[in-house]
């Protein structure tokens, strides 16, 4: 089992920065590619971000490249997700996944991750 447990969120201001974190416990960290996800209230779940285990890797949907900054700390069992110049479309519930079966590709769909954490809501107010 893994459990993964992502800072809290918070509401911001458009434009604002915001880091949200995510501690894992449970097992070998540093073997799982990890990512994060969004859903906003009557959407779908959306992908964000994904780092390979060895954090050589990384792949961000087309709604924040350029914007988030996916990294990870092995020695600290920490996955981070930077989010600057944060948009009112940017709220929503923010969760972080871990994927431990080893793909040529990041995966950027949701089943494919085998752990979830419970998520934080970020909220960016116009």
């Amino acid at each position: 089992q893994v459990q993964l447990v992502e800072s809290a969120g918070g509401l911001v201001q458009a434009g604002d920065s915001l880091r949200l974190s995510c501690a894992a416990s449970g097992r070998t960290f540093s073997s799982c590619t990890m990512g994060w996800f969004r859903q906003a209230p009557g959407k779908e779940r959306e992908f964000v971000a994904a780092i390979s285990a060895s954090g050589g890797r990384t792949v961000y949907g087309d709604s924040v490249k350029g914007r988030f900054t996916i990294s990870r700390d092995n020695a600290k069992n920490t996955v981070y997700l930077q989010m600057n110049s944060l948009k009112p479309e940017d709220t929503a519930v923010y969760y972080c996944a871990a994927d431990f079966l080893p793909k040529v590709l990041l995966p950027v769909a949701a089943p494919e991750y085998d752990y979830w954490g419970q998520g934080t809501q970020v909220t960016v107010s116009s």
